[in-house]
């Protein structure tokens, strides 16, 4: 028999300044819509949270909470990494590298997890979030039948400068040389940059680095997620939320998950029924008095009100 309480599963890249954000929309929706939410990372992140939500007087301890941590094995001596290394925290940019090739291998023990609450609840989460730099979890969640929602927790113009830059590298000329300005995909042709604006390891990238081999998969596979969930407000960003919205960045991939999410079939049915009720969920989770929408769902309440009008 399955439990009464929804259940949202939320997977957060293992750095600091990405765990805060995961953990206040992980209060936001817990506390407004009583679901339960299991946080997923290595060991010694785990801690980390553990130690946060205890100096947290807003959150109940782990115990009694409905904000559940859950730790899967994690080894740094196996992908490289000195011994104890389970964020980005004092890494250097080859070791953190090395800390994003090794997320994946967390990839079948979540798989694991997610499948023995489905079990156990007899019913997937109604949504897993994940970081858009682990969008590795859309296929775990495509496994069970739910729906992946990526969570960038910067900006929107940032991410979507990022993204653009990482898939279409515009400071590459056809040659493979460098160019000192260029505008990118996506954006309006008035906005250009200038290569001195892009950090050295950026700036290198030709898609055959390994900078490239980590970010372009990852960051197209989360173009595949069902929605989209970014660290903002309407009033700070419009133009960055208008480029997400637009889907510019990678027209092709969100015409084929749209076609997927909306098809006729019975698969396409349950994940539009899926996605209804995320849509009433988060909703419920950012009402505020004055009926303002707390900016870190603002991205996916809008996703969600499109697909399913």
């Amino acid at each position: 028999m399955g439990g009464s309480r929804k259940h949202v599963v939320m997977l957060p890249f293992m750095a600091q300044g990405h765990f805060i954000p995961f953990l206040a929309l992980a209060k936001q929706i817990q506390q407004r819509t009583g679901c339960t939410i299991t946080i997923v990372n290595t060991p010694l992140n785990i801690q980390y949270l553990t130690s946060t939500i205890a100096k947290d007087s807003s959150i109940s301890s782990p115990s009694e909470s409905e904000i559940r941590l859950v730790a899967l094995p994690f080894n740094s001596v196996d992908h490289g990494l000195p011994p104890n290394t389970e964020n980005t925290e004092a890494l250097s940019t080859p070791q953190i590298a090395s800390l994003f090739r090794s997320s994946r291998s967390l990839e079948p023990a979540f798989c694991r997890l997610i499948s023995d609450i489905t079990v156990q609840e007899g019913r997937p989460p109604v949504c897993i979030v994940s970081d858009v730099l682990m969008a590795w979890a859309n296929e775990a969640a495509k496994a069970v039948g739910t729906v992946n929602i990526s969570f960038t927790t910067g900006g929107a113009y940032g991410t979507a400068a990022y993204m653009s830059i990482w898939l279409n590298l515009p400071h590459r000329s056809l040659g493979g040389g460098i160019k000192e300005e260029f505008s990118l995909p996506g954006f309006p042709d008035s906005c250009r940059f200038h290569i001195s604006q892009l950090l050295p390891f950026i700036r290198a990238a030709d898609g055959t680095d390994e900078w490239s081999r980590i970010f372009q998969p990852q960051l197209s596979l989360s173009l595949a997620s069902s929605g989209w969930l970014c660290n903002t407000a309407e009033e700070m960003e419009p133009q960055g939320l208008e480029i997400l919205r637009k889907g510019s960045l990678d027209k092709e991939v969100v015409k084929r998950v749209i076609g997927v999410v909306m098809e006729t079939s019975a698969k396409g049915e349950d994940m539009r029924k899926k996605a209804v009720e995320i849509g009433e969920l988060m909703r419920a989770a950012v009402k505020e008095e004055g009926g303002h929408k707390g900016s870190s769902v603002q991205a996916m309440d809008d996703f969600l009100s499109t697909l399913c009008s």
